[in-house]
């Protein structure tokens, strides 16, 4: 039986790579391939895949809101995450997304190629090494809306900025930020977003 395959990955030349990869496989059939996480959804819509392999790192919709937005449009497409970033506050996040794979892009071909297999199957797939660190790591610390000022702090953004993209005030803004210091063991707000960033919780 053919698996029908939806790759969803920004960079041209690794969804190439991708699409030339698993051409290979004699039960794979790549019927859709796109480039931004808000147009996984309506391809998926398009194509009816069997399984969506989607980046995290994407513009538009990153691929843990991508595959939250199939789980719910699409129930039948399962997601099996592929990224380079093999943190493990994104596997928890996938998972609870409704990926049922999480697989890191230097895994050998043919790891990539059992995992959508067994995905298919109705199996979940992870990387046994980021299980183990997940567990470790346990669960985010984060308030939905401290991830929130993080994420706007990333961009090098100030208070007040923050503050006007938010919707929030300036002290309410800052109370987030020394939430976010004291939960991450930080100095300061960049180091917040740094240790955030790096355990995947943003």
């Amino acid at each position: 039986m053919t698996i029908r395959l939806l790759l969803a990955d920004d960079q041209e030349l690794v969804r190439q790579a991708l699409c030339a990869l698993l051409a290979l496989e004699d039960d794979f059939e790549v019927v859709a391939s796109v480039g931004r996480g808000d147009e996984v959804a309506a391809a998926a819509r398009e194509h009816r895949p069997d399984v969506a392999l989607l980046d995290i790192e994407m513009p538009g919709l990153d691929g843990l809101a991508a595959a939250a937005v199939l789980a719910a449009q699409v129930p039948d497409c399962r997601v099996v995450m592929l990224t380079t970033f093999g943190r493990a506050g994104y596997l928890r996040r996938a998972m609870e997304a409704g990926a049922a794979g999480f697989v890191v892009k230097d895994a050998p071909a043919d790891v990539l190629a059992d995992a959508i297999r067994r995905v298919r199957a109705g199996e979940r797939v992870v990387d046994p090494a980021l299980a183990v660190a997940t567990l470790a790591a346990g669960e985010s610390p984060l308030t939905a809306r401290e991830r929130d000022v993080l994420i706007t702090a990333r961009t090098g953004a100030t208070v007040a900025e923050i503050a006007a993209r938010l919707y929030l005030s300036e002290g309410t803004v800052r109370n987030y930020v020394s939430a976010a210091i004291t939960k991450t063991g930080a100095r300061n707000r960049v180091e917040a977003v740094r240790i955030a960033d790096e355990r995947g919780w943003l």
